[in-house]
């Protein structure tokens, strides 16, 4: 799954356990640009146990410079397996970052690109991601590449209950 854009000397491959405290700074920056840092709960330890240990819960890509001057990573899209009722087999798109100083080289697009193959390799029927309605470039990207806005067409809305919710349910139910 390596890519070498020969233009931009940017390697996409898959990640690596040593990749892991590279993610979590990616993702914490992520958190930053969507005024959400408060919310990351995530270490490295937990990344590394939960892709890389006995049962992986996501799969994650990453974009690195091939001149190996830094170890820094510049881009990463982390993904997970899903299931429809109504097509099957799904991937779920969590997050797709690149690092502002290396936007416009089109290092997004391709690790759209590999996350969307992989989805096909999987018999996949779906691809599907959340976007924040404030983050206009973000929604203009993915209906540039066919994605459908579903809570325009189809009124969905995403839900979600947090654990300690969860736990009183459990608890009360």
């Amino acid at each position: 799954m390596s890519m070498m854009d020969s233009q931009q000397d940017i390697t996409i491959r898959p990640a690596t356990s040593a990749d892991c405290d590279e993610i979590l700074r990616l993702i914490i920056e992520l958190a930053v640009y969507e005024k959400l840092e408060d919310q990351v709960k995530m270490t490295a330890d937990v990344l590394r146990k939960d892709c890389f240990g006995d049962k992986p819960l996501f799969y994650c890509i990453v974009a690195e410079p091939s001149q190996k001057d830094s170890s820094q990573l510049v881009g990463y899209a982390l993904y997970f397996s899903i299931y429809s009722t109504w097509e099957g087999a799904s991937l779920y798109l969590e997050d797709i970052y690149v690092t502002p100083a290396y936007r416009t080289r089109g290092i997004g697009k391709q690790l759209l690109k590999h996350v969307t193959q992989a989805a096909l390799d999987m018999g996949c029927s779906r691809l599907q991601l959340s976007v924040l309605g404030w983050n206009k470039s973000a929604k203009d990207f993915y209906t540039r590449y066919g994605y459908v806005d579903l809570t325009e067409k189809e009124d969905w809305h995403v839900m979600r209950m947090q654990r300690k919710a969860m736990e009183e349910y459990v608890k009360n139910v």
